[in-house]
């Protein structure tokens, strides 16, 4: 029976007061593993979002976006497999069945891969405040 997945804790502050990964390997190791692995497997408009100091959820949000239903969940399965891999920590996946939005939690790094209509409707970059984001059909 596989290990259960690591349930998600507080972390602690670092002497600036911002929170802390708490990990041996820090986060922009980790976030540079993931934006290599969607480069590698020609994922489209990656955007990353810094949210440390924001969120506690990650410390980044990375979205990318694939040309089908396939490559989204291609591109999904091979990122787990790259992060256990490198990092040596397992990953949640959801959304493999349908593969419209796949969201791969790697815990300070939290990844969204959408096919491009979806990824449009949703539109997290505004959500998140990523200034840059294209606006959605509709809004001015």
């Amino acid at each position: 029976m596989p290990d259960p997945l690591p349930t998600r804790l507080p972390r602690p502050a670092n002497q600036a007061g911002l929170p802390s990964n708490g990990l041996d390997l820090p986060a922009d190791r980790l976030l540079a593993v993931v934006l290599q692995s969607l480069d590698d497997d020609q994922a489209q408009d990656v955007v990353s979002i810094p949210l440390e100091g924001k969120s506690s959820i990650a410390d980044h949000i990375v979205i990318a976006s694939g040309r089908s239903s396939r490559q989204v969940a291609s591109i999904a399965q091979k990122l787990a497999e790259r992060i256990k891999e490198t990092m040596g920590r397992p990953v949640r996946i959801e959304g493999l069945p349908v593969a419209d939005w796949v969201l791969v939690d790697a815990g300070d790094v939290v990844v969204h891969i959408f096919r491009p209509e979806v990824r449009s409707f949703y539109n997290l970059e505004r959500m998140w405040g990523f200034t840059d984001a294209p606006l959605a059909a509709g809004e001015a």
